[in-house]
């Protein structure tokens, strides 16, 4: 009726006639806010006064059969997270996984979860599905693995130490990825992160044959870093005549098919032989340009995923990272599109992160060993080197001083540093890739050497660098000048230093590299030259230092050496000063790298190598 009334509308009485007999209008349809009625209609009853007819119906109680699942890590780790360290306290082992029978579904701990527990950590690290899985059957499956921390708490696989959590993220972000960028910036683990994401991958079946692709001189690197992260997986380099190269690429049907860039190239179509579960490409900035022959041979081996590896996505242009996605996601991107376009294309399959954006769960110095093999003409003439020098130090008999030793040491350790007839450096190489990165992100970097001549070799080849020489040459009335430059210009990103002008009273915390291009005698100058760049509670006082170690060469017997003397002090007065002269190599050690024996109990307790760290 209030209806009716709010249209201007009367009800209509029934006549006299009919008592018992109501006619009202029927509504037909409401449209509009307009009601359309029916022609009035006679009701038999007072429908107004009398309530509507109840049927109840009894239904019989269903049990539904249910089953539940309490995963270990679930409740306890979370509980543990809440918790205050000091009051934390690990639950104890239970010897099975299987709830009690007179428990029902009761909580329970594995043995082996113990130790995971008791890690305290500060978060679970989950493997996030990608977005284009869209099947919550599919995505439960990522969601319900356990988390990271407890793979590197196993002790069926295992690992030299625990990753940083940013690093443990880019390993979750990589694990389901079909197709993925990893473009940390330089220093932050990319190479760790893509092997133990590579190395689960193996160890679930899902990749029995990868490939890895990178430059040369980051060959022997990678070789190092897989038998330390993944010491079970076969590793298989391809070089050598064109019948060796051939036979791996069509023979290797499991583990870890190591090539660089120029051997791809030469065997383009072997490569396209047979499909790879995985190939990952490392500083993959190599492609960017999509019509480049190395483009088109990497785009053109069959795999099921693609991964790559770079600190410089974009060089100079959006169209960098078109030319990498060629090969990473084929179509994903293309020319002339927008960067919003770009950026939302793209964001499931990158992760990016800087320095600044980890800097607290970094340590005050990152050390990283660049382990390089010589190129052929530096192989060339170090053999020469070596085999006639050694002749020649056998031949002298009892002529032979610690000199005569010392000054073979020498044109071996220059050697590895350039070739003395071409100027071919593999040291070279590996910093120029590196301060590429460095470039582009806007950082800034020292490089130390023992030598004014490869300082001066290395200010000619990198000079898109803006490279700065602060050594003992340069007039002390000018030194003040060069690091003004190298503080306040931003187009110069490398300080060229000899370790004496370089190892006291400078102040560089402003740069975030720094790498030993050779190294010295005493690592104790080393760490001088070092915390030049790094002042403890500096404002940027991380800083990621890079040694360069030639392998197979007298460059790698020294680093042995003084390690072991290192780690020797170390354990007899502790860490902190080491400005011990003992850390110096002795005459019997410099003999010892020949495996000459010295003459004299006096020559065996005298250090060798200049005294003080001067600048020539």
């Amino acid at each position: 009726a209030s209806i009716l009334r709010s249209n201007n509308m009367t009800t209509p009485q029934p006549p006299d006639s009919q008592p018992n007999t109501r006619r009202d209008p029927v509504v037909r349809s409401v449209y509009n806010d307009q009601l359309n009625l029916a022609p009035p209609t006679n009701l038999p009853f007072d429908w107004l006064l009398e309530p509507p007819a109840a049927v109840t119906v009894p239904l019989e109680t269903i049990t539904v059969k249910t089953t539940g699942y309490v995963f270990p890590e679930g409740a306890a780790c979370l509980d543990s997270v809440s918790q205050p360290a000091s009051e934390f306290t690990p639950p104890p082992p239970q010897p099975s996984l299987a709830p009690s029978p007179s428990a029902g579904h009761s909580t329970a701990i594995a043995a082996e979860t113990v130790d995971y527990v008791s890690l305290k950590l500060e978060s679970c690290t989950r493997v996030r599905p990608p977005q284009d899985v869209v099947k919550l059957e599919d995505r439960l499956l990522y969601l319900l693995q356990p988390p990271l921390e407890r793979v590197f708490a196993n002790e069926s696989l295992s690992f030299p130490f625990q990753p940083f959590p940013y690093q443990l993220d880019g390993i979750a972000f990589l694990y389901p990825r079909n197709e993925a960028v990893i473009a940390d910036e330089m220093g932050l683990g990319k190479t760790m992160q893509a092997i133990v994401a590579m190395r689960l991958l193996a160890h679930q079946g899902q990749a029995r044959r990868i490939l890895l692709v990178c430059p040369k001189p980051l060959v022997t690197n990678w070789q190092r870093e897989i038998a330390l992260w993944a010491p079970e997986l076969p590793v298989a380099v391809v070089d050598g005549k064109q019948s060796r190269r051939q036979w791996l690429w069509e023979n290797v049907d499991s583990g870890v098919l190591l090539s660089n860039y120029e051997s791809l190239l030469r065997d383009r179509e072997a490569a396209a032989s047979a499909p790879f579960d995985l190939v990952i490409i490392d500083e993959s900035q190599r492609i960017k340009n999509r019509l480049s022959a190395t483009n088109q041979a990497v785009c053109s081996i069959p795999r099921r995923r693609s991964w790559a590896l770079t600190g410089t996505p974009i060089e100079n242009s959006v169209e960098d990272l078109v030319g990498i996605f060629q090969f990473v996601s084929p179509g994903c991107l293309r020319p002339q599109m927008k960067v919003s376009t770009i950026r939302s294309a793209v964001k499931d399959h990158v992760v990016r992160r800087t320095k600044d954006q980890v800097l607290t769960e970094l340590p005050p110095k990152l050390f990283r060993d660049a382990d390089l093999a010589l190129s052929p003409e530096q192989q060339q003439a170090y053999q020469l080197a070596e085999e006639q020098g050694i002749v020649r130090l056998h031949e002298m008999k009892r002529e032979l001083t610690i000199q005569h030793v010392f000054e073979l040491v020498l044109r071996l350790k220059q050697i590895c540093n350039f070739d003395p007839a071409t100027g071919v450096s593999a040291k070279a190489d590996r910093l120029e890739a590196d301060l590429e990165e460095c470039a582009a992100s806007g950082r800034k970097a020292i490089v130390f050497s023992q030598w004014v001549h490869s300082i001066e070799l290395l200010h000619e080849r990198l000079q898109r660098f803006g490279p700065l020489q602060y050594h003992g040459k340069v007039p002390p009335k000018r030194r003040d000048h060069v690091l003004d430059q190298f503080r306040n210009d931003p187009d110069r990103h490398v300080l060229l230093m000899s370790y004496g002008a370089g190892s006291v009273g400078l102040n560089l915390q402003f740069a975030g590299y720094v790498f030993l291009f050779d190294r010295w005698w005493n690592p104790a100058v080393e760490d001088q030259a070092i915390n030049r760049a790094h002042r403890i509670g500096a404002t940027a006082s991380q800083i990621i230092v890079s040694k360069f170690i030639c392998k197979d060469t007298i460059e790698e017997r020294i680093d042995k050496v003084l390690q072991q003397k290192r780690e020797l002090f170390a354990s007899v007065l502790g860490e902190g000063d080491t400005s011990n002269a003992s850390l110096s190599l002795n005459a019997s050690e410099i003999f010892g790298l020949f495996d000459l024996k010295a003459r004299t109990k006096k020559g065996d307790a005298k250090p060798i190598g200049p005294k003080k760290a001067d600048a020539a």
